[in-house]
Parts: C-alpha cells; structure tokens; sequence
C-alpha cells in the first residue's frame, strides 16, 4: 500500500504493509522536493513526473519493495463540496432496511447538478432518518417505511484529476484510487471525540490551506484558502531582499509568526546575494514579516467556515497539518484568531519505522495508507479478525500473569 501526495513544495510517498501478524506497519517513506505544481493544479507534467519518480524510488529503497502502483490524494483550491439528502421507500421484506435500500438512498442523494467539467470524488454518508427518527448512524435491519440520508458530496475539477493521474503513470506507477487529502488527514491524525463534538482540521500547505469540518462524525464542509506557506517565503524574499532558498531556509530556522514569544534583544543573520556581506537583524523584524500572512490565511479560513454557518460547530478546536504548520507559533495564533483551542496533528504510531513518519507533512500520505488499510480489511475480515484474536490472546495470557503474581505477592 502506497499513499502518494503531490504537493506544491515537496512531494511524500509512504509505504505500510501488514506484518505477518495482521498488523499494519509503515516500511518506507519518500520524499522529493515539487516544482510542478501550484495550487493544487499541475503546471509542468515532467517536473511532476519527475518528482514523483524521486519520492517513490526513495520509499523503494528504503522498504526494500517494488511499487508499481498508489493511492492518490487530490486537495487544492479545485476542491468543492456540498451537502444534499435522498429519500427512498423501504424495498426491503417486512420493511426491513437492507444494504440495497441503503445504497439506493445513497444514489439519491448524489443525484445533484453539476458541472461538465467536474468529477465527484466523495459520497460521504452523514446521518439517516428511517421514518420520524432522525440521527441515526447505520440504519442496516431497522424496520421503516421511509429512509432519508444527508450526504457530503467532495467534487474536483476533472482536467486537475485527469493530469495528476497521467504524472503518476507516465512515472511507472498505477494510482488506484483518488482520495481528498484533507479526508486522508484526517484519517490520520483526528480522535472519534474531535469528530463527534466538532473541530476544524487545517492543512497548510505551500499552495494552498484545505479546510474540512466534522460534526456528529461526519464531514460537513470542505473548502480551501488559496495562500499557505510559499506566501510566507514570498514575503521574505522580498522584504529582506534575499534568494528565496535563503527564505525558506529562514522561515523554517528562525521565523515565528506570534511575534510575544520573541525576545526584543535577539538577533539573527540574513544572508546577502551578489557578495553582498550577510547582516544582522532583529528576530522580531522576520516575525513582523511572517505574522502579517499568516494571520490573513487564518482569517480567511474564519470568514469562510462563518459564511458558510459552520464557525459555531468548532467546539473541539483546530487541528493543524501541513509544513507551514510547523512553523513556530502557529497554534497560538490560530488560537487568537478563531478564540477555540489548536494543536499540532501528528500521525499515531503505527510500527515499523521510528519516527520519520510522525510529522505533520506526513498527515496526508499517512492518511492514504490508513485508508487504503482500511478498505483491505473491509473486503477481507478474517485478517483484522486474525489480529484481535493474537491482541486478545495476548492479553488474556498477561491478565493471568497479573493475577498470579497478586496471589503470590499481594
């Protein structure tokens, strides 16, 4: 299994496989740096491809196996969504609700209008109503007459789709399935408790921040802001006159853009171009630089969750991903904007490597290999099944060792 995801900056293929104990394990992670794309939009096939061709051939080498196929996933501002209900009468014998009933509910709910040149990529089931109940999470053998569903419906541009995939293939590799990323993010790094009592997760990106938010479980709304980190390296570029290399490499080093935190006597040396000699400035001179974009890029995140009426429904917080999520004084100043507690998203532990996936860059490729495991163990039950026997034997065989040694001892 193999997540891929094609960023503006920088390009992550992670590897996960089951072990021979049924449990998922991440075996190889890739990274290469992206130049091809902007926004979520491919602008130059063969610095994508390229890229590509880099991240997977480092995941390779460092799993010692031979990808010839992923799971893409597909985020930008060509991302839209909305949300939208389908009503079915109960087929089902004695009016009992079936599998059909609920797929056919599902189908009505996705029969919107829209445009030629877009592609659904999610039908997200949300809540269903059977009769007078409203609220219910799976309907399958209740009894009704009547079954209602409210979907979340993610759709994306089909030229965007159509040129994302012939990167990957003309790279080698097959992508199986396209995948939302903020939905991949969130897969890897959200609780059942900040789904079920409603957060925002934000991932800023070098092109682009995606937004999605959860109420009652479910996604609700999924949107983007067109600005992430690569405005913040534009910013410094520009004001402090140096090459943007040397403005990435000072926004990740020693910008902060929650400028309390910063010491008024600190320094810090900016390079110079054209044997220019390096200088020293303030440290809260950068953060005056850094502050300004990324508190417009919260702020515009904010007015688009109240526009859309969603601003209320973020009573878990704000989960951040993404590089530019990193940088210092993030989660404060997302803080002080939405006035809602933030924290960092990091991908759980899931075995195999140490920590070289526990990163929020790595949300999304993450998210593409837990979801993909996922859908494995859908279709084949026996191997979850296989492992919670072994974790139930396990543990079964430590809760006799507990009791006997409180026989001896206690």
């Amino acid at each position: 299994m193999v997540g891929l995801d094609i960023g503006t900056t920088s390009t992550r293929a992670v590897v996960g496989d089951f072990n021979e104990e049924d449990q998922l394990e991440i075996i190889g992670v890739g990274v290469a740096p992206s130049t091809g794309l902007r926004r979520g939009v491919v602008l130059n096939i063969e610095a994508t491809l390229s890229s590509v061709s880099s991240a997977i051939e480092s995941a390779e080498l460092m799993s010692g196996r031979e990808i010839h196929s992923c799971v893409l996933g597909i985020s930008g501002a060509n991302v839209e969504s909305l949300n939208s209900k389908g009503v079915v009468a109960v087929a089902g014998k004695g009016r009992e609700i079936t599998a059909d009933d609920i797929g056919r509910v599902h189908e009505a709910a996705k029969a919107v209008s829209i445009a030629m040149d877009r592609e659904i990529l999610h039908v997200i089931p949300q809540t269903y109503s059977v009769d007078a109940q409203r609220g219910i999470r799976d309907p399958l053998h209740m009894m009704g007459v009547r079954l209602e569903s409210e979907v979340h419906i993610i759709t994306s541009s089909v030229t965007t789709t159509q040129n994302m995939a012939k990167c990957v293939n003309r790279a080698g590799y097959k992508p199986d399935r396209f995948i939302l990323g903020s939905l991949a993010a969130a897969r890897s790094v959200l609780s059942s408790d900040e789904r079920d009592l409603g957060c925002l997760l934000m991932d800023i990106g070098g092109g682009t921040t995606d937004l999605m938010v959860f109420r009652d479980g479910e996604p609700w709304y999924t949107s983007a802001v067109p600005a992430g980190g690569m405005q913040v390296t534009n910013d410094i570029s520009i004001m402090l006159s140096v090459l943007m290399d040397s403005a990435e490499r000072l926004k990740r080093e020693a910008a902060s853009c929650w400028l309390e935190s910063i010491d008024a006597d600190e320094l810090i040396v900016v390079p110079g171009i054209g044997g220019r000699e390096p200088t020293e400035i303030p440290r809260r001179k950068l953060c005056a630089i850094v502050q300004p974009r990324m508190e417009e890029i919260f702020l515009m995140a904010k007015e688009k969750l109240d526009k859309a009426g969603y601003l209320k429904d973020i009573k878990a917080g704000i989960v951040l991903t993404g590089g530019a999520s990193l940088m210092a004084g993030a989660r404060e100043l997302a803080e002080s904007v939405f006035g809602v507690p933030a924290h960092l998203g990091t991908p759980p532990v899931i075995g195999g490597l140490g920590s070289e996936y526990r990163n929020p860059m790595f949300a999304t490729a993450v998210g593409l290999v837990l979801l993909e495991a996922d859908a494995q163990l859908a279709l084949d039950p026996s191997r979850g099944q296989a492992s919670a026997r072994k974790d139930k034997s396990r543990a079964s065989s430590l809760g006799k060792i507990v009791t006997w040694l409180k026989d001896k001892f206690i």
